[in-house]
């Protein structure tokens, strides 16, 4: 299979050999025209000069004088012309030729090419006149005659040999080939080196991908492209994409091994309780008080279990706009400040519900956001330090509805923040501990926020922890 440098650097060669093979057809197709044109406009000028001359000595001297014949050659010598002049009967009088070997003297025009003189006063077309000469070449003719346009006294011929314009054309059409070959070649060796250049960091891409299939999520494409253009901003996004893939592979090992702990601790007191009872360790008087523990830590294992479904339920059921309905987002926080009422006093803390009089209407899954308001309390109670005072704030801004629960405690550390809402994950201070100790309840609460499309923020310091949610406003 080809690579893309290699099908890129195909397609740029066909599209340069087209283009090479359109500007040579161009040139000869045009050019050559062109150059003809010019050695007709080039004759026509000639014989024009020499009209005006010819017509000049012939006040003094006549057509055939030997002046007028050294000037004719002077001036085929310097165009490359060959001149002659003939009477108003087409008989040629003077010619560019030494007279010595001139053999075109007294030689007859024919009478049409005479005849178009006579009546259109030039004559340019390609001809052989009439026999005078054994090719075919191009001729310009023009009528001597004076500034007033007087009855002529005789015509200059100015003509050249096709063969001759051809050859030189083609000498230069040549030129012309090998420095587009040279051209060629040299966008060839450029277009190779670009696309080698071009397909260098999807090469690099895809041997990561391979790495990433093996599970090796270390590799990164190296950024070279400015992140601005195309492939700039996919290397960007492959190695944000990888960071991800590698902090997803970290996340994933840490959540087994955490699972992992969590489900050894009970396993391991329900099976040696167990053992122990079975063999006769402990004594029959003392089975209740095992037997009681291993209820315990059964119950236990249950609640980790259906807490971590629940995390997996909870994240379907707020992405399901269906049971997303309107409701007062106010009234939900007072009725789920109630339930907290007897701990709040137990630890002797004030809470503080900053609300608005008329209410704030959102659409979102009441019993998700139920569940985040709850979790969120439940912490700040938790972590508030005693006497101190529990704020809840509630405001609109920006077609968004935002709930601020803020507690004084202990300062989360900063290295924790960005971690708290991840499943299982304990610090010192582990603000994303549920009421059971299996840390899902911070994770809980950024699975339903974000399956509402919305987000969650927390910010800790000083001693003071706020979290702030938003939702969005019923229409």
């Amino acid at each position: 299979m080809k690579s893309i440098s290699s099908r890129n650097f195909i397609a740029t060669a066909l599209m340069l050999a087209v283009c090479l093979v359109l500007v040579a057809a161009s040139v000869v197709g045009i050019g050559q025209g062109y150059v003809i044109d010019e050695y007709k406009d080039n004759m026509e000028n000639s014989a024009g000069e020499v009209a005006r001359t010819a017509y000049a000595m012939a006040v003094e001297e006549s057509l055939s004088s030997w002046r007028l014949a050294m000037t004719l050659s002077s001036v085929s010598k310097a165009t490359g012309n060959h001149i002659f002049i003939t009477d108003t009967n087409g008989v040629i009088v003077n010619c560019c030729d030494a007279a010595p070997v001139c053999d075109h003297l007294g030689v007859v025009i024919p009478e049409e090419i005479i005849g178009v003189l006579a009546s259109e006063g030039s004559f340019r077309e390609s001809s052989f006149l009439g026999g005078l000469f054994e090719t075919e070449r191009l001729v310009s003719a023009v009528s001597v005659s004076g500034e007033d346009e007087d009855e002529p006294i005789g015509y200059v011929f100015a003509s050249v040999n096709q063969h001759d314009i051809v050859t030189g054309w083609k000498s230069f059409f040549i030129f012309v080939l090998l420095i587009s070959a040279v051209v060629f070649i040299a966008m060839l060796i450029f277009a190779f080196r670009y696309s080698k250049r071009m397909s260098r960091p999807l090469d690099e891409i895809a041997a990561a991908s391979r790495m990433f299939a093996r599970g090796d999520f270390s590799v990164r494409v190296k950024q070279q492209e400015d992140t601005t253009d195309e492939m700039g901003a996919l290397i960007d996004s492959f190695n944000k994409m990888a960071d991800s893939l590698e902090n997803a592979e970290k996340r994933r090992s840490e959540f087994i091994s955490n699972i992992s702990h969590e489900l050894r601790t009970p396993m391991t007191t329900i099976s040696g309780f167990a053992d122990g009872i079975l063999d006769g360790t402990i004594p029959k008087e003392e089975e209740t008080k095992y037997l009681i523990s291993i209820r315990d830590e059964t119950r236990r294992l249950a609640r980790l279990v259906r807490n971590m479904l629940d995390a997996s339920r909870m994240h379907s059921m707020a992405s399901d706009k269906s049971r997303r309905t309107v409701f007062d987002i106010t009234e939900l926080v007072l009725q789920t400040l109630l339930s907290f009422e007897s701990r709040a006093t137990a630890k002797n803390l004030d809470v503080d519900p900053q609300l608005p009089e008329n209410g704030i209407l959102v659409r979102a899954d009441k019993d998700g956001i139920t569940q985040v308001i709850y979790n969120l309390l439940d912490n700040a109670v938790k972590f508030s330090s005693e006497g101190s005072c529990i704020t809840v704030r509630i405001y609109k801004d920006n077609e968004k509805a935002y709930v601020s629960i803020k507690d004084i405690g202990e300062t989360i550390p900063a290295d924790d923040l960005p971690y708290i809402f991840d499943r299982f994950h304990k610090s010192d201070r582990s603000r994303s501990m549920d009421k059971d100790g299996v840390g899902l309840g911070l994770y809980l609460v950024k699975t339903i926020i974000n399956g509402h499309d919305e987000d969650i923020a927390v910010k800790s310091e000083n001693g003071m922890t706020e979290f702030v949610f938003t939702l969005p406003l019923a229409e």
